[in-house]
Order: C-alpha cells, then sequence, then structure tokens
C-alpha cells in the first residue's frame, strides 16, 4: 500500500478514534499528508475535553510521515470550510476528503426527542454536505483555474441505512440520505474533476460496543487469535485505496466492507412494471401489486427485526 497516495493532501473527520484513526493512519502509511479532524466528543457527542486527535498526529509523526490536527465542528457551516481551508494553507492544496464523523442517540421512534432526531441529521448528513460543500467549491475554483485536480470524496454510509435498524431512526434515516448523497454528488462533481464514492462499513467501534452485551461479545477479537473481522483497521484499504489516482473510473458507487469481504451495493432502482396506458381504478390495483411484488426480489430484513 506504501506511496499510493505519495503526497497527497487528506482531510479525515472524526479521526481522533475508532475506524476515522485507522484511515488517518493507513493515509500516512501510504504517502499521504493527513489533516486530522477531532472534536473529541463522547459516544453521544457531548464534549469530553479529550483530544484524541493529537494522540493520532503524534503517532503519525513518530513514524515520519506528516500530519496536523484539527479541531472544528463538521457540522457548523464556517467550522467546516474552516478545515478545508486549513488544509490548503498548511499543505498548499487538498485532494482528498473523508467524512466518517458522527455519533449515536439510539432510541425507539416512539420514544425519540426532537434533539436526539435532530442533534444526528446534524453531525451526520449536516456534516457530510457541509465539508462536501466547501471541498467541492475549492476544487471547482481549481478545476475554473485550469488545476484541474484528481480529487476524492468518501463519505461514511451504515449498513442501517442500507437497510433500517431497530431503535436506530435517526441513525438510519441520516445514513441512508448520505448514501443517496454521494450519488448526487458523483454527478454534480464530476466536471471538476472529483469522485465521490461511500462505504458502509461493519467494524469494532465505540458505537457497536455501546450496543449492549451481545453486540459487544459478536464484536470482540477472537480469542485464539484468528482473523479479527470486526478490527476497524480492516476498513481502510478500501478507502485509501479509493482516495488515490487509481480510483479515478470509480464514483458514485456504495461499498459495504467487513473484514476481507468488499461489496458493492445497488440502491433504488425500477424492478418490476406494470403499464397500463392510461389511469388505473384503485379497484383494479389489488392484484397488479400483488404481481409485481411476487416478481420483484424480497427487501433486504430491517437489522434486529423479529
Amino acid at each position: 500500500m506504501s506511496g499510493i497516495n505519495e503526497g497527497r493532501v487528506v482531510i479525515v473527520t472524526g479521526a481522533g478514534r475508532g475506524i476515522g484513526r485507522e484511515h488517518a493512519l493507513a493515509f500516512a502509511a501510504s504517502g499521504a499528508k493527513v489533516v486530522v479532524n477531532d472534536i473529541g466528543a463522547g459516544l453521544d457527542g457531548s464534549a469530553t475535553g479529550d483530544s484524541p486527535a493529537e494522540q493520532v498526529v503524534a503517532e503519525i509523526v513518530a513514524t515520519g510521515g506528516d500530519a496536523v490536527v484539527n479541531g472544528d465542528d463538521v457540522a457548523d457551516w464556517a467550522g467546516s470550510e474552516n478545515l478545508v481551508n486549513s488544509a490548503v494553507e498548511h499543505f498548499g492544496a487538498l485532494d482528498v476528503l473523508v467524512s466518517n464523523a458522527g455519533f449515536l442517540r439510539d432510541k425507539m421512534l416512539v420514544s425519540m426527542s426532537e434533539n436526539d432526531w435532530d442533534d444526528v441529521i446534524r453531525v451526520h448528513l449536516k456534516g457530510h454536505f457541509s465539508m462536501l460543500r466547501h471541498a467541492g467549491a475549492y476544487w471547482r475554483a481549481q478545476a475554473k483555474a485550469g488545476s484541474t485536480r484528481s480529487a476524492r470524496i468518501i463519505n461514511t454510509s451504515s449498513g442501517a441505512g442500507l437497510y433500517g435498524s431497530v431503535g436506530q431512526g435517526n441513525y438510519a434515516a441520516a445514513k441512508a440520505a448520505i448514501a443517496q448523497l454521494t450519488i448526487q454528488a458523483a454527478s454534480e462533481l464530476a466536471g471538476y474533476g472529483v469522485t465521490v464514492n461511500a462505504i458502509a462499513p461493519s467494524a469494532r467501534t465505540r458505537m457497536t460496543t455501546s450496543a449492549g452485551e451481545a453486540m459487544a461479545a459478536q464484536m470482540a477479537p477472537p480469542a485464539d487469535g484468528s482473523f479479527d473481522t470486526m478490527d476497524p483497521a480492516n476498513v481502510s484499504p478500501l478507502v485509501v485505496w479509493l482516495g488515490s489516482p487509481e480510483s479515478a473510473n470509480v464514483t458514485g458507487r456504495v461499498f459495504e466492507v467487513e473484514g476481507g469481504k468488499v461489496s458493492v451495493t445497488d440502491g433504488w432502482q425500477r424492478s418490476v412494471l406494470r403499464d397500463k396506458g392510461s389511469r388505473w381504478d384503485p379497484a383494479e390495483l389489488g392484484p397488479v401489486i400483488a404481481e409485481i411484488l411476487a416478481e420483484a426480489p424480497a427487501p433486504f430484513p430491517v437489522y434486529g427485526a423479529r
């Protein structure tokens, strides 16, 4: 993997711990200069006073890499703009944006508060959009000035967003929207030399291990020393490749990654069709809908559904 991103400038948001930390370390190992963004928040988004990003930067520097800390809030309009500007000011350019920051406020929909909904949507969805918007504006300006970059955006969706997850309606809605935002942005930014893809990772993080004893046990490293499929470091090789010049022909796609498995996930697309050629009467639609659903693929079950 060494050298695949030599000299490229990368922002990784939420890079102080977990998957984001592994992304930052892996990009540095591949030759990139890394802006390690993290606000040091707790699992629920509350301030902790910790500075995990500084520890990640220290690790990168200790191995001969180049990295800086950034503590901007990605969902704050000025903060996300400052993060992009900081990368350009410190390293002279920006080539890759990896949006990873997020947190959980899990509750059943009928028990969820307005703040539970708003805060999760803000950090996940608005945070992805804000970063994408300001990075995209930079790359558009570069392209108009005749200096089109081989730029990359890698967003972070989730299996919860692709398939649903009981007790995570706010998180699932945000992650589903991020998958669609990825497809939208891939189309709109293509003319500026930017590819946009998303990953839906499955790995051991603070989010997954906090989801109860059963989930924590399922995510635990194997006691026999065999391949740890839930190690968050397993996710980063795909992200590093997607951030490299080698991925120039891949855009608008959502990849699932877990352990040694990588797959591409198709989003909404037209499946089974019936065309009457005129307006339907409600009374005649029953058997038509039954035929359509009988021929269509069965939906993937919602995580946690009985």
